[in-house]
């Protein structure tokens, strides 16, 4: 089965341009070390909760958007491999160009999946 990471960004709403240059970007990158799939989701439909909710997770702030992404690779030997060179590919390291999000706020996990149709 296939091995997930899991994202969660709050992006600025004036910067949606700007995130989704940056998304392209790292999508070439990760699909180039072995993803299959990489989709980025901005917030269109996301309610308050009464405990907790994507806004709680990230700290949102007034303007900003909940951002929820996915990368999907064969499984998790070929996550493995491809996320350690994902870190270290230029274009990744900080600095390597201009964030337009928190990204101390930023969420995210690694997911075996237990269900796929």
């Amino acid at each position: 089965m296939s091995y997930v990471d899991g994202f969660l960004v709050p992006v600025p709403e004036g910067k949606k341009e700007a995130y989704r240059a940056v998304a392209l970007q790292a999508a070439g990158i990760f699909k180039s070390y072995g993803a299959t799939r990489v989709v980025e989701a901005w917030g269109d439909d996301v309610p308050d909760g009464k405990v907790t909710d994507f806004k709680k997770a990230v700290q949102l702030d007034a303007g900003e958007v909940v951002v929820f992404s996915w990368v999907e690779w064969p499984d998790k030997a070929a996550r493995d491999a491809g996320m350690a060179k994902v870190m270290v590919d230029p274009m990744m390291q900080p600095g390597a160009q201009e964030m337009p999000f928190d990204g101390k706020r930023m969420i995210f996990g690694g997911f075996a999946a237990i269900v796929e149709e």
